[in-house]
């Protein structure tokens, strides 16, 4: 942590200066108790009646304005350092690869940027005081020792024993915590998971099955949060309760001391009254070991996502990618998600500049995955993608992806204006550019038609839009983006036949001029592309136009006369 607490170093001596001097005026009015008793109440010094209150007041103004001034230093400094800490977990959740992203669910990734680092957040007070109570502790032990160093032995002896609840409460806290942590991170998912799919609960009535979910792992929380307060808040009684053993100590011996003449009422009383202000920072450290142990912990976790290594940037190139009239080349690609289990076997085939190939097989045969290697959203388990000769693991990875646009059948869009999701490549885009993808991407029409029309919030993941119109502004953004290289992934999978009709269009002006690759669920769709890949378990079937492969693949033909008898039943049905 303290490679972030370093631009603050100035800050912070400051603050430990203001913690000192605080502790300073509590061992003074641990001295000013002697005075107060053996020259005021016992001699009577009426002189010192009238600077000792004056004295007191001036000593509790400076204690009060440094200790203000160094708990407000330190907490500037903790939220500044936190603010950091949200910064970097962010950008680096942003530059990990998308197979980070398949094993980890977006309620725990949230749960490490807002619990985790609230939890840091929380404890920077809690470090304050201790810092604070470390001093405060260390001068008025120099006090007790200064006044009578046999009684301050007393005192001594006890401290060790401190340390021990502390240890092995310390060790529970942690256990609580870690598990606190991992809990409420499943909590979070499963909110993210409900209110995200609410039409999917609503549509099947289960609602009372995800009140459930939520409610058990609500309940597993807060099992976790109680007994982490339970070991946090037996800290405080059980330090008093030995402390109180050391107080009886000294009053025995002290209060001896005084009837045998050995020491002064006020030397007594000044005594008892720093041992009491040391028994306060001893209870403060053990209140505050309990924050300090659930820290650590979220700290762990924030730090283990910042230390997450990331395959893609860890191997990036240098050389800036341009794949404009560029030839496409697959050598000998084989891609495994783990292991034992390739996607893809040995593909090799080439793809010349400005065509269109289609992918085509059943579902898990691996045309989406090979769509997802060409922009290194996964890199090649062996073998190599070359644009234009070069590895593109050579390219910067940034660069490569500006060369290639993509338009899945997940039609994402921000809760933001239909404008800015549009531009979201190119932000600085003109409004006559934008209209201008929007009319190409035949989605100008049903804009203008809306209340607000391009300043229309599209809710969240285009909610208020429908299918069809969500997948016509991504078209637009990818026109927007101008790459050279185009992925559809299934754009029209989940559409109805008209508006099938109406994107189709937006995809074929899409299409013009740019190297193509279609991830095809419909046939009739890629019948005129200038190559047909056909997969079957992960390898290359066949290959070729559709008047060659419909002769030559099984699996093309199967799924050919599957979906054109569809088709013609369909339009019987309609007739």
């Amino acid at each position: 942590m303290w490679p972030y607490f370093r631009p603050y170093t100035v800050l912070i001596i400051i603050a430990l200066i203001a913690s000192a001097i605080t502790a300073s005026t509590s061992g003074y009015l641990a001295i000013t108790v002697k005075q107060v008793m053996d020259e005021i109440f016992i001699a009577k010094d009426e002189s010192l009646l009238k600077i000792i209150p004056i004295l007191l007041v001036g000593i509790y103004i400076i204690k009060n304005l440094f200790s203000f001034l160094q708990v407000y230093l330190m907490a500037y400094v903790g939220n500044k350092v936190i603010m950091q800490l949200r910064n970097e977990s962010f950008e680096k959740l942003m530059h990990l690869p998308i197979s980070f992203y398949s094993s980890r669910s977006t309620g725990e990734l949230i749960s490490r940027i807002i619990n985790d680092i609230s939890i840091v957040q929380a404890s920077i007070p809690s470090f304050i005081g201790m810092i604070r109570a470390i001093i405060t502790m260390l001068v008025l032990i120099g006090v007790v020792l200064y006044m009578n160093w046999k009684l301050a032995l007393i005192v001594i002896c006890v401290y060790p024993i401190f340390l021990f609840p502390l240890q092995i409460i310390g060790k529970k806290l942690r256990k609580y915590s870690a598990r606190c942590q991992e809990t409420m991170a499943d909590m979070t998912s499963t909110l993210q998971e409900a209110f995200t799919g609410v039409r999917i609960v609503k549509a099947f009535t289960s609602e009372e099955k995800e009140v459930k979910k939520f409610k058990e792992v609500n309940a597993e929380t807060i099992k976790f949060q109680n007994k982490g307060l339970f070991a946090g808040h037996l800290v405080a009684p059980l330090m008093e309760s030995i402390g109180s053993f050391g107080i009886g100590g000294i009053i025995f011996a002290g209060g001896y001391q005084v009837i045998n003449g050995v020491i002064t009422p006020g030397e007594f009383f000044a005594f008892l009254t720093a041992i009491v202000q040391i028994y306060e920072p001893v209870k403060l450290l053990g209140q505050s070991n309990s924050t300090i142990q659930q820290c650590l912990v979220a700290k762990d976790r924030v730090f283990g996502l910042l230390n997450e290594p990331n395959d893609i940037l860890e191997n990036n190139g240098s050389i800036v990618c341009d794949a404009h009239n560029k030839d496409i080349e697959f050598k000998n690609v084989t891609f495994s998600y783990s292991d034992d289990i390739n996607a893809l076997n040995n593909i090799s085939f080439s793809v010349k500049a400005g065509s269109t190939i289609a992918f085509v097989g059943p579902s898990g045969a691996g045309k989406s995955t090979l769509t997802n290697l060409i922009p290194r959203f996964y890199d090649v388990t062996s073998g190599e993608i070359c644009i234009g000769g070069t590895n593109i693991k050579d390219f910067d990875v940034f660069s490569l992806r500006k060369n290639i646009a993509i338009v899945s059948q997940d039609a994402f869009l921000f809760n933001d204006t239909i404008r800015n999701n549009i531009a979201y490549g190119r932000p600085d885009a003109s409004d006559d550019d934008i209209v201008a993808v929007a009319k190409a991407g035949y989605a100008n029409e049903f804009i203008q038609e809306l209340t607000d029309q391009y300043n229309t919030i599209c809710g969240e993941r285009g909610i208020k839009l429908s299918g069809g119109q969500k997948q016509r502004i991504t078209i637009a953004r990818a026109l927007l983006q101008d790459a050279p290289i185009l992925i559809l992934d299934e754009a029209t999978s989940a559409l109805d036949t008209e508006s099938e009709k109406i994107v189709q269009k937006a995809l074929d002006n899409l299409m013009v001029g740019r190297t193509s690759f279609v991830v095809a669920h419909r046939l009739s769709t890629i019948l005129n592309a200038d190559m047909i890949v056909v997969f079957s378990d992960g390898k290359i079937e066949a290959m070729g136009k559709h008047s060659d492969i419909i002769k030559t693949s099984p699996t093309y033909k199967k799924l050919y006369e599957m979906q054109f008898n569809r088709e013609y039943i369909d339009e019987e049905d309609k007739d």
